[in-house]
Parts: C-alpha cells; sequence; structure tokens
C-alpha cells in the first residue's frame, strides 16, 4: 500500500519498530518529551522558553517516524503539512514580537482528511480518486484554528470516504493511506471514520485533533483510543469545507486526552468559551439518567456501566436506573435511507468544485473510478453503499421526507428529549461502545454496541470520556442530552473525568 510521503518529512526517515508476532508483545518505550502534556502545558513550556513551537513540530515528527510507518506501525497520518517548519518559525517570531494569539498559539494538532485546507496539503477523504485534489481555501473551522495560531502539523488517516463506502468496511482503511492502527492493541481497529486521528492524539503524535461525525466517527474512535470526544449539536460548528456524507447530521468534532483540551478547540472552532468555567463539581446533585439497553446484553459491559454508575454516586449525582430512551433501537432503517438519500445529494454538490479534467466529478464518477482502480481502491471491500446511494432521487422525494420525519421522531420527541422529561434528567449515561475488535480485512467491521445514533440522529450534543480499561482496552463513558447543552455535558464529563482520571497511556502491544 502507498503510504505517501510521511517518512520523508524533514529529510529523516522512519526509525524501525520491533514487534514480534505474537500476543501481548510489548512496545519498548522510550521516554517522549511532550508525552501527556496539555495545551497549557505546551504554553507553558513555551511561555518560558523551554521550547519553540519549531521544537514542538519536531520533537512530534520524530515520534511520527518512530511509531508511524510499516508493517505494526501506527498509520494515522496520512500527509505532513510541507509548510510546517515555515509556519513554526513565523510562529515563533509572531510570539517573540507580539505573544501568543491564544492557548493555541505555535501548538502542533491534526486535522481529518476531510477537513479542507487551503493549503499545499491534499484533502482527499482517503480516497485515490482525490489524489493531487488542493481546496482553494481553508474550512472555516480550519481557518479559524489557524487563526487561533494552531500549527497544522497534517493531515490523518481515516475510514475511507469516512466509512460510507461499503457494508463490510474495515474501519481506518483508505485505498490512500492504508490502515490505521490502534495503540493499545496494534491489531484492533482504531474505530472510524476519525480513525487517523484517534490513533495520532492517543499516542502522542500531536498535542490535539479534530475528526468528524454523522454517526459515531468521533466519539467511537475516541471511546477505544481512551480520548475525550465531542460530538457538538448540529450548528453549533460551520459544516462547509468539510467532505460530507449528510447535512442532517454531519459535524466536526474535537479529540483530546482531555475535557479542557477538547473545550478549547470546541470553543476556537465556536467562537464561544467552553473552557473557561469548568466545574469539577457539576455532578453534585444532576440527575443522571442510565440508558441501559445499549450494554444490558453483554455482562462484562453491563457489570463495567455498574462500576461507572458507582463513581457518579460518588460525585453526588442523583442516578435514574434504568432511564432509557422509549424508542430504543428503532431507528436504523430511516437512519440508513436518510444517510443514502442526502450523500448523494452532498457529495454531488462537494465533488462539483472539481476543477475540468479531473477524474472525480459526481459519485457516479467516484464509482466508475474504484472500478477501474479496484486493485488498489477495492482489494477488501467493495462499493455497495456507492451503488445504492447513487440511484436515490431528490431531497423532495416522498420517501426521504418520510424517513427524515421518522428520524426526527424517534430521536426526538420519542427519544432523547422524551427520557429527558419523563425522568426530568440533566443527562443520559451509559458507555461509548464496546473495547476494539480485531482487525478483519475479510468481514469487516463487527458490532461490539454503542450509544452513538440517537444523539447523532437527532444532531444532539455528545460527549465522551476515558472511564478504564476492559480486557486491557479502553472503553468511554458517554454523556448526552437535547440540543445547545453542550456546555452542560462537558462540565459533567470534567466532574466525572477528575474524579477518576481513568486515561491511561497506550502500550503498542499486539493481542491475540
Amino acid at each position: 500500500m502507498a503510504h505517501m510521503n510521511r517518512r520523508k518529512f524533514l529529510g529523516a526517515t522512519a526509525a524501525a519498530l520491533g514487534l514480534a508476532s505474537c500476543a501481548r508483545v510489548p512496545y519498548r518505550r522510550t521516554a517522549f518529551e511532550l508525552e501527556e502534556l496539555s495545551f497549557e502545558g505546551l504554553a507553558v513550556g513555551l511561555r518560558s522558553r523551554r521550547w519553540t513551537s519549531r521544537q514542538l513540530l519536531e520533537l512530534y515528527v520524530n515520534r511520527i517516524q518512530d511509531l508511524d510507518g510499516g508493517e505494526w506501525k501506527l498509520n494515522a497520518i496520512i500527509e505532513h503539512n510541507p509548510d510546517a517548519v515555515k509556519l513554526a518559525d513565523e510562529l515563533d517570531n509572531e510570539r517573540r514580537q507580539r505573544g501568543p494569539r491564544s492557548v493555541l498559539h505555535g501548538v502542533p494538532i491534526v486535522l481529518k482528511d476531510n477537513i479542507d485546507t487551503g493549503d499545499r496539503m491534499m484533502t482527499t477523504a482517503g480516497s485515490l480518486a482525490l489524489d493531487g485534489w488542493h481546496a482553494p481555501v481553508d474550512a472555516p473551522i480550519a481557518a479559524r484554528l489557524r487563526a487561533a495560531g494552531a500549527l497544522i502539523l497534517g493531515k490523518t488517516n481515516l475510514s475511507e470516504w469516512a466509512n460510507f463506502r461499503s457494508t463490510h468496511s474495515s474501519s481506518g482503511w483508505s485505498g490512500r493511506g492504508g490502515q490505521t492502527r490502534n495503540p493499545y492493541a496494534l491489531n484492533r481497529t482504531p474505530s472510524g471514520s476519525s480513525s487517523g486521528t484517534g490513533t495520532a492524539v492517543a499516542a502522542n503524535l500531536c498535542a490535539a485533533g479534530i475528526g468528524s461525525e454523522t454517526d459515531g466517527s468521533v466519539v467511537s474512535p475516541a471511546s477505544v483510543n481512551g480520548l475525550v470526544g465531542i460530538k457538538p449539536t448540529l450548528g453549533l460548528l460551520p459544516g462547509s469545507g468539510i467532505i460530507p456524507i449528510a447535512h442532517s447530521q454531519d459535524t466536526a468534532g474535537p479529540m483530546a486526552r482531555s475535557v479542557r483540551d477538547a473545550a478549547i478547540l470546541l470553543g476556537i472552532m465556536a467562537g464561544k468559551e467552553f473552557a473557561k468555567d469548568l466545574q469539577p463539581e457539576a455532578l453534585n446533585g444532576a440527575r443522571i439518567g442510565i440508558a441501559r439497553k445499549f450494554f444490558e446484553r453483554t455482562q462484562k459491559m453491563d457489570s463495567f456501566l455498574n462500576k461507572q454508575i458507582e463513581v457518579l454516586k460518588r460525585c453526588g449525582a442523583v442516578i435514574v436506573d434504568p432511564a432509557d430512551l422509549p424508542s430504543h433501537g428503532k431507528s436504523g432503517t430511516e437512519e440508513f435511507e436518510v444517510l443514502l438519500y442526502e450523500y448523494k445529494t452532498d457529495l454531488n454538490a462537494y465533488l462539483a468544485r472539481q476543477p475540468q479534467g479531473r477524474p472525480v466529478r459526481s459519485m457516479r464518477d467516484l464509482i466508475d473510478f474504484n472500478e477501474k482502480n479496484r486493485i488498489r481502491e477495492m482489494p477488501y471491500f467493495g462499493q455497495e453503499i456507492l451503488l445504492q446511494s447513487v440511484e436515490k432521487g431528490p431531497l423532495t422525494e416522498k420517501k426521504y421526507l418520510d424517513a427524515r420525519a421518522i428520524c426526527l421522531r424517534l430521536s426526538r420527541d420519542e427519544g432523547i428529549d422524551a427520557a429527558l422529561a419523563k425522568f426530568k434528567l440533566d443527562a443520559i449515561v451509559t458507555l461509548t461502545n464496546g473495547p476494539a475488535w480485531c482487525i478483519d480485512w475479510v468481514n469487516g467491521d463487527y458490532d461490539t454496541g454503542g450509544c452513538s445514533t440517537p444523539p447523532a440522529v437527532a444532531g444532539y450534543p455528545h460527549v465522551t470520556v476515558p472511564a478504564g480499561l476492559v480486557d486491557e482496552l479502553p472503553v468511554g463513558l458517554s454523556f448526552f442530552s437535547t440540543a445547545w447543552r453542550d456546555q452542560q455535558l462537558i462540565n459533567l464529563a470534567y466532574a466525572f473525568e477528575q474524579e477518576t482520571k481513568a486515561r491511561t497511556q497506550p502500550q503498542f502491544r499486539i493481542f491475540d
């Protein structure tokens, strides 16, 4: 598989990472100067001149070269920013002359490779069909991050087309970038579709990163990579300049190693402060409903959820258990129908921006490209979802409108809002999903359970925070609620995080 020019960045080559292909063989960790440092920790070092932004960049790039290439390495970064050194020097000069723009000034972060950057980096959604495509301008969220002084180190690999190409796909695989791996267990999934961002942030290849979600693609990779992920209320962040699936559910979201850092990123992208008044006592007196049905049939996960409930009680929360959604499990087919319709409309609109002469300017062109390049683009799985989507009609069709109405009713009126009202809740809590499953290019992904669909379909906020390990693999705890309660959920997650400090660093092992 092609892995672009990552190992040539800064004129260096990747160091060999020796891993034997047997169970639970640890990577021989070496001390990394920036490991687990927060934005504030990095900012303190920059203020004290312990580092320059250029030095931070070089430290992270050396880390990437050590961990990110080769058969058993992480494969999280799909492209380095060729202008990163120049930008770091400019940000260092600006800091000396005028001071920092924000706590992000000169701090290296990564963006998922479906977010437009108006620079020399490509935006491809992991597809060879968009190889060589350079967006003319930054997506608004990228522009806001740059305006705050963030240094975009590079783009991250993802599940190709944000995991909406095949019904049997392997999360974290793309034709352009190959297979991203989970740093906690290298033969297990990083989950999708913001897989590269999840892996990169978890493995300390950068300070933090940005993913995107239609249904689960921020919170799921955050959960299995031991991270905080925020899927904000739909509309909080501008959605333009992101390769789409469906406008009724798509949103960018931050992924970080702490709630505070995720809140800082969200605030910068939203133009609104979320990190200023984090409340470590937010759970005290909060009415928390437990959505029990998501994992009640899995004894191990149900038991793990019970442990988290005890933590919530210890923090003073009033627990309502169970507090399940009345519509639990009822929106799957209608959601998929909505996504198929919107995918055709939205992706065609994005691809129409491609200049004349480019190989792909519509979904139909994309299908043809994949067929002509089957060996490189479809060695493991096909494009069944694209084939279904391309046959859909316009968004004025009754079938689409009816499906969307059912989705809203089941996820909102008979779902999250119904549970909140019935039990007088501040938030609904359950586990985000099960632990990472093994990468399987024959059968594709398999379901370990998860709660992402109701808030994703409703367009409501959803925050996941590390809760601990199940069989040595990370699992997150989810907090979700109704629209525009992003700050409240962030505070609740922060209180849980401060009580537990449950994030553990990855060990880069291979599990049976």
